[in-house]
């Protein structure tokens, strides 16, 4: 034992003394695999990053970074000070937080009942069902919902007003009080398939000699899954949830801003995202938009600092 210890310590030794360029060229057919990736990454990530530069100038179109005036933190001051920045940022929150809170977890859950299935064929026929939304556009996906709450033949009037609920139609995407519930569910319809493909990959990963000793032991199903089933794919729903926390002043753009472009909507519809585009981009303020957008960054990367912190300390975390 001490002398395979001893052979280790050197070897590792070894490594150490090998220079960079050495070690580089020693795997170069790896290297080779890797280097168009981090190139793709360098030229379309980093060098771009040169305009933050604008977050802090009054950027001329016809005068360039170079030439355009430096203003310092205006543009932040100006955003802060916005009389709609605090209704901004409530949408932002409140919009994310509920699509955390409910598309989150019902990928989880629609993998855990899909791998309780035994009938393949039905099980087939749900799995290409829930995936096939994920592949529409916003653009198709917001048609048939408009269309599904139309006021006129709109088929969930027609339901509510067969069944007694109501007496005459409801314009729903009139009304700001149901908007958040219309988004949600339509994220929910549109993605939940598609995110449950890791979920049940990470579940036909777990050795199935753990299930077997499980029945021995006269635990039913259900125990299987709270007592086998997620703590197997425990990693995995940490390391998503760690990145939708990061996420969470992404709350949408074009779902946003197709289900809720409306004068009538706005006040429950704008998120960081929109508004940067209408007002930023759509009104060529060009250095503001940059500035709620770097604000945006920072806040995120914090954001997602904060709560791999918190998992690592459970044992979960990305780094």
């Amino acid at each position: 034992m001490n002398v395979k210890s001893e052979v280790i310590t050197k070897s590792i030794k070894t490594n150490k003394k090998k220079s960079f360029f050495k070690r580089y060229f020693g795997q170069l057919d790896l290297q080779m695999m890797v280097i168009p990736g981090l190139v793709f990454i360098f030229i379309f990530n980093y060098i771009p990053m040169y305009g933050v530069l604008m977050a802090f100038q009054n950027y001329d179109i016809f005068e360039g970074m170079m030439g355009s005036t430096w203003v310092g933190l205006e543009h932040f001051k100006m955003f802060f000070s916005d009389p709609r920045f605090l209704e901004i940022m409530r949408n932002t929150f409140v919009i994310s937080g509920l699509k955390i809170l409910i598309c989150f977890p019902a990928p989880i859950m629609l993998a855990l009942m899909l791998n309780e299935v035994k009938n393949m064929a039905f099980k087939r026929t749900v799995q290409t069902i829930t995936y096939l939304p994920h592949f529409l556009s916003w653009v198709i996906v917001a048609g048939f919902a408009m269309s599904i709450l139309s006021t006129d033949n709109g088929s969930l009037n027609f339901a509510l007003e067969k069944i007694g609920l109501i007496d005459e139609p409801i314009s729903f995407l009139a009304i700001p009080e149901y908007f958040w519930t219309i988004i949600v569910s339509t994220n929910l319809w549109k993605s939940i398939g598609f995110a449950s493909i890791v979920y049940i990959a990470a579940i036909a990963g777990v050795d199935p000699q753990l299930y077997e000793a499980a029945a021995l032991d006269g635990a039913s199903r259900f125990k299987q899954i709270f007592l086998i089933t997620i703590p197997s794919i425990m990693p995995i729903i940490v390391i998503f949830f760690i990145l939708e926390v990061g996420n969470l002043l992404n709350a949408g753009f074009e779902d946003l801003l197709i289900l809720g472009d409306s004068a009538i909507l706005r006040s429950v519809s704008d998120v960081i995202d929109t508004y940067v585009y209408r007002v930023g981009i759509g009104s060529g303020r060009y250095s503001y938009a940059t500035a709620i957008g770097l604000f945006k960054a920072i806040i995120s990367v914090g954001l997602l600092t904060l709560a791999n912190y918190i998992a690592r300390r459970n044992g979960n975390s990305l780094w």
